[in-house]
């Protein structure tokens, strides 16, 4: 423990950094950058802001590695505190060796985490910036918390001196301790935003720990009830079991208990109820907080369960709204099956990929360029309408392609369809399909790294093929007036593109792309296939 407090003085630590300088430095000191998102650390509107910006050197960051351990230590402790502070108030009369050892040495540790609170960093609410300076950080913890925490450390033993005879009651003092109880609050508020934990998993031991620590308190105090009453017999414990006080500590504790879940279940009473007015009174009370317990618990799980269902109930809905539009407007089958399949594959998208376009389109544009020219930039250098442009073009259409899935057996150009738009096939298999006398055949197959589409678009024809996925399959998509915009800020980059797609076209036998081939030329020779942005004739077809 001594080794992780010095490793926290160690180095000044910057708070924000570049991407690269942020994965040397958590490489080299252990921080989790998971960790620093969580601590809400914003730029201010102003000049001055986090982003390289060194606390000093005795200062601890709030989201170091070390530190974060300590307080999940701590957490521990506290909730061994929620146990064992109102099972003293309630069932013991003294100080109990082991238990007065453990909470002295449970009480040491608080009390250096009372010094280190002197030196750790806090978050500004005003200007979202990290105070280090040392004046500020005590300032603001003797006015807040550090009253609390001083008297929850002090030992039992020595209060019971201190008070005199009339107020020495043994764990009386000790309930001041669940004022500890606000760091696992802000635990499990951590937790519910850390992507590394299951959000239901975490809010149902949230759930659960809240639940049980009601019980137990609303338990032990009911028992101090009956435990003080000159007349035992004229107690709710009392009335059951006439020689309680002769009763082991684990018979009246799972009897306070047993009542306490029965009050907070509101199963009824039948053999344990009130039997005084300070009862009735005590129960009063905790049958009101028991409804606002409930309303919690239950307003939560159902929050839960309806979070976990509600979109596989949104499917259900559409995909019964798709199949009943097909057979209202009898569809057929074929173009049936497409939209249910589609629409599935649009679910599966949004529950498995994180719903990957709306999280990208969320991002500012350089970022999105930036995961698109990682993920595609190869792909598309290897297309063979690229080769030879240059670096810059290749960046700028990367940056505007967009991710497309298609479930098989759909189509994804149709014959004669207008040209809006050219594909680049990632993952999957297409299927080329050309009408002859109302007849299909499939005259090729796209592999990873083909294109579709893109003489529709370069020629200004209707498409030639239908174009149809064998299997689930990944395309880019090129929006033909985009390619325009870019192509016009790249104009030598246009006669490499020309190029390429002749050489292609005569590289290919069948007869249909050597009608193409040769009325592309002929546009050519007149001058009318320059630059598509200057003018788009009508071919004639």
């Amino acid at each position: 423990m001594d080794g992780g407090i010095r490793e926290l003085f160690k180095v000044p630590v910057m708070c924000e950094m570049d991407f690269q300088e942020s994965d040397q430095i958590s490489r080299d000191d252990g921080n989790n950058d998971h960790d620093s998102y969580s601590t809400s650390i914003l730029p201010s509107l102003s000049v001055r802001n986090n982003r390289g910006f060194k606390l000093n050197k005795y200062v601890i960051p709030p989201y170091h590695r070390v530190y974060r351990t300590w307080e999940m230590f701590l957490v521990i402790l506290v909730g061994y505190t929620a146990w064992v502070s109102p099972f003293e108030f309630g069932f013991l009369d003294k100080p109990e060796g082991p238990l007065s050892v453990i909470n002295n040495i449970v009480n040491g540790f608080f009390v250096i985490d009372i010094v280190l609170t002197f030196f750790v960093a806090y978050l500004d609410k005003c200007t979202y910036i990290l105070v280090d300076d040392q004046r500020q950080i005590a300032w603001k913890y003797v006015t807040s918390w550090f009253t609390f925490d001083i008297i929850s450390i002090i030992p039992s033993e020595l209060v019971m001196k201190m008070f005199p005879p009339s107020l020495r009651m043994y764990g009386l003092f000790n309930i001041l301790r669940l004022w500890r109880l606000r760091r696992v609050s802000a635990f499990f508020s951590r937790l519910e935003q850390d992507i590394n934990f299951n959000y239901f998993w975490v809010r149902c031991a949230k759930l659960i720990f809240v639940t049980l620590f009601a019980v137990h308190c609303a338990g032990c105090f009911y028992y101090r009830l009956a435990a003080d009453n000159n007349d035992p017999q004229n107690t709710w414990i009392g009335a059951y079991m006439h020689d309680f006080h002769e009763r082991s500590l684990s018979v009246r504790y799972v009897t306070s208990i047993y009542w306490s879940i029965t009050t907070l279940t509101t199963v009824g009473y039948g053999d344990l109820h009130a039997e005084n007015t300070k009862e009735m009174i005590f129960i009063i009370f905790y049958m009101l907080f028991n409804l606002g317990l409930l309303a919690y618990i239950v307003g939560n799980m159902t929050n839960l369960v309806v979070h976990s269902t509600n979109k596989t109930k949104d499917f259900r809905d559409t995909i019964q709204a798709a199949v009943n539009f097909a057979r209202r407007n009898h569809l057929p089958r074929r173009l049936e099956d497409q939209m249910v399949a589609h629409l599935s594959l649009k679910f599966r998208t949004d529950s498995e990929w994180l719903q990957q376009k709306e999280t990208l389109d969320s991002l500012p544009k350089a970022i999105q360029s930036s995961i698109s020219n990682f993920l595609f930039y190869s792909l598309v250098d290897k297309v063979y309408l690229f080769r030879g442009v240059s670096n810059d073009l290749l960046f700028q259409l990367v940056s505007e392609m967009k991710v497309e899935y298609f479930p098989p057996k759909e189509d994804v150009i149709l014959r004669n369809e207008a040209p809006n738009d050219f594909y680049i096939l990632v993952n999957g298999a297409l299927e080329l399909v050309f009408f002859k006398n109302g007849v299909e055949h499939v005259v090729g197959e796209a592999k990873i790294g083909d294109m579709c589409g893109e003489i529709g678009v370069l020629c200004y024809k209707p498409q030639l093929f239908t174009w149809r996925t064998k299997r689930l399959s990944q395309l880019l998509r090129m929006n033909r007036t985009m390619f325009i915009k870019i192509i016009q800020v790249n104009v030598g980059d246009w006669t490499i593109i020309r190029n390429n797609l002749l050489e292609h076209l005569k590289e290919n036998k069948d007869p249909i792309m050597e009608n193409v081939l040769i009325e592309t030329e002929r546009m050519l020779a007149r001058g009318q296939l320059d630059l598509p942005i200057i003018e788009e004739p009508r071919c004639s077809y």
